[in-house]
């Protein structure tokens, strides 16, 4: 077992105790209800913190997430209510928007110089200001059902049996990549670890088979069916899937690692930098536009403080996950814990009835441990 795997172990055993913690404080932690909300609460912050984790592998930073986030999404809403667009349309120009945005502060970034964290910082606040002046500050409701089940709700669920279709089609895949990376490694001319295999994928398999129950057992009043897997979810963790093959087994993802490790090696290597840390921000600002769609099917409407805050939350999601601020370590697997163990906290004192004031104290000294954790680790 390497690093980073026993890094994810220890990572997994916190969230374990935090639930049990929880629920014997309150007894109602571990619900199929509480899960299931917690679930949808976290997609948004866990699919930004997926491309954060490559920003920051990559030696970068941004700052910038929540408040483009707020600018995508406060667009979208007002080309849809105010301008008469389509749903398509409107998302497909918050996507170019949001493409535009991650363009330009690449660009800054990697071609002319400027610190990530200058150029970020500055997008902050100016695309909050947009967010602002798009809309005139009012809020732009949403009512396209095929949008709205996309945040979840009544109507944004698999239901029980595509929840059991997919939770099938995932275990399908657990043990379909093992098979493949057996055989690569064979050809490689190396000894497959049999033993650690055959229990990733049965590890594997029992957590799908889990969350699929326990998501199934949620039964909204009124209903026969259980609501199933949300749609928010199976987006995140679609997400976290495409970008954890695309991290550990492309050209791109091995360039982004590089970087992180030596910036001046890989470039001397012959690695394009300038090009790989734009194309990082390009990837990291669509699914920032991905997330203002969950968001605002969430919130029924686009506001302009849609977003606040929210950076500090995904980069604390990132680090808590074992990703290094130092550069070059992590993985978009551990984002997955990172953003759980960061809302199971929150969630945790909400039901203890614990006030935001000291929920904002816990939650910054996580992230505090976190990074010393981090150094730890790395001493």
């Amino acid at each position: 077992m390497n690093a980073q795997t026993q890094r994810l172990a220890v990572m997994a055993a916190v969230l374990v105790a935090i639930a049990i913690g929880f629920h014997a404080l309150t007894g109602s932690f571990l619900t199929a209800e509480n899960l299931y909300n917690i679930a949808q609460q976290t997609a948004v912050v866990g699919i930004v913190a997926s491309g954060m984790a490559l920003i920051i592998v990559a030696r970068q930073i941004d700052l910038a997430v929540g408040s483009l986030l707020g600018a995508v999404g406060v667009l979208m809403a007002w080309l849809q209510y105010t301008q008469g667009w389509s749903v398509g349309a409107s998302l497909l120009a918050g996507l170019a928007f949001a493409l535009l945005i991650g363009l330009f502060q690449g660009w800054l970034s990697a071609v002319i110089g400027i610190p990530s964290f200058v150029v970020t910082l500055g997008g902050l606040v100016s695309l909050r200001g947009a967010a602002f002046l798009i809309a005139d500050g009012k809020t732009q409701p949403v009512t396209e059902p095929g949008l709205l089940a996309l945040g979840g709700g009544l109507d944004g669920s698999l239901g029980e049996r595509g929840s059991w279709l997919l939770g099938a089609a995932l275990i399908a895949l657990i043990w379909g990549w093992q098979l493949v990376q057996r055989r690569a490694l064979v050809r490689a001319g190396g000894t497959p670890d049999g033993k650690a295999g055959l229990i990733s994928g049965v590890l594997g398999t029992l957590a799908v088979i889990a969350v699929v129950a326990v998501f199934n057992a949620y039964r909204i009043e009124g209903q026969e069916q259980g609501q199933g897997l949300p749609l928010p979810l199976v987006i995140w963790a679609a997400v976290v899937i495409v970008l954890g093959f695309i991290a550990r087994h492309t050209r791109f993802g091995r360039y982004v690692y590089a970087i992180g490790g030596n910036p001046d090696a890989a470039r001397l290597a012959g690695i394009p930098v300038r090009r790989v840390m734009i194309q990082l921000n390009l990837l990291l600002a669509a699914l920032v536009a991905l997330a203002a769609v969950v968001a605002m099917a969430r919130l029924n409407a686009g506001t302009n403080s849609m977003g606040t805050g929210m950076e500090l939350t995904v980069i604390a999601a990132a680090v808590i996950g074992g990703v290094s601020l130092a550069g070059g370590s992590g993985s978009v697997a551990g984002t997955v814990l990172g953003a759980l163990i960061i809302q199971s906290i929150d969630s945790g004192l909400l039901l203890t009835d614990v006030s935001i004031g000291w929920r904002m104290v816990v939650l910054g000294q996580v992230l505090v441990a976190a990074v010393v954790f981090d150094r730890v680790v790395q001493k």
